[in-house]
């Protein structure tokens, strides 16, 4: 692990970001980690420093909008466009899948990047492209804090995250007895 690789994961152990237990994922997988996010975004001042390490790998990508995914990805998507001097779009649910409200949208070809907190399987950050295309924009990257996916979530756009973290997750029907016997969370999304 590089020394920026660990300036992550020590923002995230920190401000307890990063949880061990038994949780109960918003994908309906279990597993004994989870990254509660909305835990550093407390505290903007490592929301700063992260939003400013994922641009870095993001500065050969050109895009003029950052749009996220409500709840995960509001506030570093809102930090992303902020530091990149672009503009803030957030999709939201609305009977139960997303949606752009509050007369968003986007101009023909607009360059978007799409911004998550975690990535586990990656329905919201597909949510979101589709609604990019079908609103006339044009879809750049994804750029996330946290992909624990392992590498299975594909994108038909380069997929960027600043950690890269897999921890097992298991079907409802197949928790391991170790795993059983913690008292079972759901933190959400």
């Amino acid at each position: 692990m590089d020394s920026t690789q660990k300036e992550i994961l020590d923002i995230f152990i920190r401000t307890r970001a990063l949880q061990e237990g038994h949780f109960v994922l918003r994908s309906g997988l279990h597993s004994g980690h989870y990254f509660q996010c909305a835990q550093v975004c407390q505290h903007l001042d490592a929301v700063e420093r992260l939003a400013q390490l994922l641009l870095v790998k993001l500065q050969r990508l050109s895009f003029t909008t950052v749009l996220a995914p409500a709840m995960g990805g509001l506030v570093i998507g809102q930090e992303l466009a902020r530091q990149a001097k672009a503009r803030y779009l957030f999709a939201e649910k609305e009977d139960n899948a997303l949606v752009l409200r509050r007369g968003f949208a986007f101009s023909p070809g607009e360059r978007v990047l799409v911004a998550e907190d975690v990535v586990t399987r990656g329905g919201r950050v597909l949510e979101c492209l589709d609604i990019v295309r079908k609103a006339g924009g044009t879809p750049v990257a994804v750029a996330m804090l946290v992909d624990r996916s392992a590498g299975a979530a594909r994108f038909d756009v380069p997929a960027i995250s600043l950690l890269e973290l897999s921890f097992p997750t298991y079907p409802a029907d197949a928790v391991p007895e170790w795993l059983a016997k913690i008292p079972v969370q759901k933190p959400g999304s």
